[in-house]
C-alpha cells in the first residue's frame, strides 16, 4: 500500500491539472474566505467560514481529485495491472487515495489554524476534528461511488459537479441560515450535519452530546456511498 501511495504522490506533483485542482484552487479560495472573514462572519459566523473552508478543500481538493485519479488509473489500465499483484483490492484503493487524503487534511488544518490566529479559534477543538474527519470519510466514500460512473478524467469534470457544488451550497445554506428551520432536511442532506457540527465546534453554545449526534447523518452517507461504490465501481474500462 505504501509503495502505491508514494507512486501516487509523485504523480500528483507531476500532473499540473491535479495539482491545481487538489492544492492550488482550494488554497486560493480558502485564502479569500480568510481575507474577507469579517464579511463572511457578518453573513453567518466564523464557524460558517470554517465550514466553507472544510467543504472547499473536501469537494475540490479531495472528492474531485479522488474521482479523477481513479478514472485515470482505470483508463490507462493501471488498476487492472495492480490487481495482478499480491496487493488486495482494499490496499490498492487505500494506497491510491492516501496521498490526496493526507494533503487535504494538512490543508484544512493549516487553513483553519490561520483562521483561528486571524479571527479567533474554535470553542471545541475535539468536535472540530471529529467534523473534519467525518467529512473526509464521507467525501472519500462519495468519490468511490462517483468514480464508478466516471469513464475518464475528462468525464470527471462533469460527474463531480453535482456533489461538489451541492455540498458547498448546503454548507452555505446551513452556515448562513442555521439549523433552527427545516432542521431535518438540512441534516439529512450531504454536508448539512457536518456543517452544523463545525458551527457548534467553532461558535459554541450547544452541548457536546447534542453535537456528537450530528455525526450520525454524515456517517450514514458513508455507508450509502460505500454500498453504491461496491455496486458501481469498475476496475477495467467498459468495452
Amino acid at each position: 500500500m505504501l509503495s502505491i501511495a508514494l507512486s501516487e504522490l509523485i504523480q500528483i506533483f507531476r500532473n499540473r491539472l491535479v495539482l491545481v485542482t487538489s492544492l492550488i484552487m482550494p488554497a486560493a479560495v480558502s485564502a479569500y474566505f480568510i481575507y474577507q472573514h469579517e464579511v463572511f462572519a457578518d453573513l453567518g459566523s466564523l464557524g460558517y467560514i470554517a465550514g466553507l473552508v472544510m467543504f472547499t478543500v473536501g469537494a475540490f481538493g479531495l472528492y474531485t481529485t479522488t474521482v479523477t485519479t481513479l478514472a485515470s488509473r482505470r483508463q490507462n489500465l493501471f488498476l487492472k495491472r495492480l490487481r495482478s499483484t499480491p496487493a488486495s483490492d482494499a490496499s490498492i484503493l487505500l494506497g491510491l487515495m492516501l496521498p490526496v487524503t493526507v494533503l487535504a487534511l494538512l490543508q484544512v488544518a493549516a487553513i483553519l489554524t490561520v483562521l483561528a490566529v486571524v479571527a479567533g479559534g474554535p470553542t471545541n477543538v475535539v468536535l472540530l476534528v471529529a467534523a473534519v474527519l467525518a467529512t473526509v470519510i464521507m467525501m472519500l466514500g462519495l468519490g468511490l461511488a462517483t468514480a464508478g460512473l466516471t469513464n475518464s478524467p475528462e468525464h470527471a469534470q462533469v460527474t463531480t459537479l453535482p456533489i461538489s457544488l451541492g455540498a458547498i451550497a448546503v454548507a452555505s445554506w446551513v452556515g448562513i441560515t442555521g439549523a433552527e428551520e427545516l432542521t431535518l432536511l438540512k441534516r439529512l442532506l450531504p454536508g448539512g450535519s457536518a456543517t452544523e457540527l463545525v458551527l457548534n465546534a467553532w461558535n459554541g453554545g450547544v452541548p457536546v452530546t447534542d453535537s456528537l449526534l450530528l455525526l450520525v447523518p454524515t456517517l450514514s452517507w458513508v455507508i450509502v456511498a460505500v454500498a453504491l461504490a461496491s455496486r458501481l465501481f469498475r476496475w477495467e474500462p467498459r468495452r
